[in-house]
């Protein structure tokens, strides 16, 4: 994703290895023995090689690593995401080199697609649309992170590090280079399955790195974005306050140039968030549709026209249905769309209609219990009795296998009234 020129290189005077294979995939690791399995497991059929950056695992980090047969180093840590980064992509022998996370995996059904990429001859790197597993908001993500085995291509950033600065300045010097997006999603994030626990700490974490950060670059409008997306992501007003006006500052230091849209987009569409919980309802919609009217893949835009049918919903106001309805046609396979596609089209009355939303939410997600519990509903209104209670007791199992037993007890005494 964009962001503004930074004078750090950050590259710490690392040598690049030769060229002598394809594919290098990059990872920088500390203590991730219950999540890197996964992850070096999708890269086998696409990486020639996997170069593993270890920063101080205490676990079984570097003995799963080589049971992969990965490339392990080892990188004193410096409070410095970019540093390590560098020193990982200096290891590379590949043509090519894919950074990716122990909490993320790559989807088998992207290979094509990268492969296709990787054989263009003026494309440079390839922003990859990454699925948010489990996120509350912003289902989906562009990350730049495939890029050419170049030795001008460096990370910066103390914190969500970026080489951004380095592909601008490739681009200038020679402007037939092309970064390419891809629209499919290529890496699954499941940091959002984290416990209560590890997210505090890793917000903690990250709330120190990025004002080190700004504390250096203070103009920084990416890092405004992050950090005030961090604070508004609290429960006090006082700190959403805080992340508005760090979000109103990063976007008055966007430079006007398309590759600042990906930066845009986020700030608008967390400004969005902000608004929206604070209940300034036409301010939220002011910034979600700043959000709809950037050049940038629908896809990225899913959670702004979400939010604004939300928006719509809670006034109990009909335009619900036209944005839940594209966010149905942008992604057909999001469960959470059909979903609330059929509250809209119920509290209209188009009983039918939300029969068909919910039944394609339940056969997306089979397990979607309130998905169960609202197909219940309106088949009752409409008249289907024995196909509403087989719904609701199936809503009623899956509250309870999700731990959701008030839910559960609730509908299980209204359901009673009816039998």
């Amino acid at each position: 994703m964009s962001r503004p020129k930074i004078a750090k290189s950050g590259n710490k005077g690392f040598s690049r290895s030769p060229v002598s294979t394809r594919l290098s995939a990059c990872l920088i690791v500390k203590n991730e023995e219950q999540r890197l399995p996964k992850c070096l497991d999708s890269l086998r059929s696409l990486a020639d090689e996997i170069i593993i950056v270890d920063t101080g695992s205490s676990d079984r980090t570097v003995a799963i690593a080589k049971k992969y047969q990965a490339r392990v180093f080892h990188f004193e840590w410096h409070d410095d995401f970019s540093q390590a980064r560098n020193y990982a992509i200096a290891q590379a022998k590949g043509k090519w080199i894919l950074v990716i996370d122990a909490d993320e995996a790559l989807e088998r059904s992207a290979f094509d697609t990268l492969q296709e990429v990787m054989q263009r001859d003026d494309c440079l790197a390839v922003n990859l649309l990454r699925l948010e597993i489990n996120a509350k908001q912003a289902p989906y993500s562009l990350v730049l992170r495939l890029f050419r085995n170049h030795p001008a291509i460096t990370f910066t950033g103390i914190y969500h590090e970026s080489i951004d600065r380095s592909v601008v300045s490739l681009q200038a010097q020679d402007p037939h280079w092309q970064v390419l997006n891809v629209e499919v999603p290529v890496l699954l994030h499941y940091g959002y399955m984290d416990s209560e626990i590890q997210l505090k700490h890793k917000y903690e974490f990250a709330k120190q790195l990025m004002h080190k950060h700004l504390g250096a670059f203070p103009n920084d409008s990416y890092m405004l974005n992050k950090l005030g997306a961090l604070y508004i992501s609290s429960n006090e007003d006082r700190d959403r306050n805080l992340g508005i006006s760090l979000l109103q500052k990063g976007l008055l230091l966007i430079d006007d140039n398309d590759r600042q849209n990906l930066t845009s987009c986020e700030i608008y569409y967390h400004l969005g968030l902000a608004y929206h919980q604070n209940e300034d309802w036409e301010l939220a919609k002011q910034a979600y549709n700043q959000v709809i009217n950037l050049d940038v893949p629908n896809l990225v835009k899913l959670s702004a026209y979400l939010n604004l049918g939300n928006i719509y919903q809670e006034l109990n106001q009909k335009e619900a249905i036209a944005y839940y309805e594209k966010v149905t046609q942008i992604a057909p396979n999001f469960a959470q769309g059909h979903f609330n596609y059929g509250i809209a089209l119920k509290t209209s009355g188009r009983f039918t209609e939300a029969i068909a939303a919910y039944q394609k939410a339940i056969a997306l997600d089979p397990n979607y219990a309130d998905a169960h519990q609202n197909l219940g509903v309106v088949l009752m209104k409409v008249g289907y009795f024995p196909e509403a209670l087989d719904s609701f007791t199936r809503a009623i199992q899956l509250h309870e296998q999700q731990h959701n037993y008030e839910t559960a007890e609730i509908l299980r005494s209204a359901l009673k009234e009816f039998t």
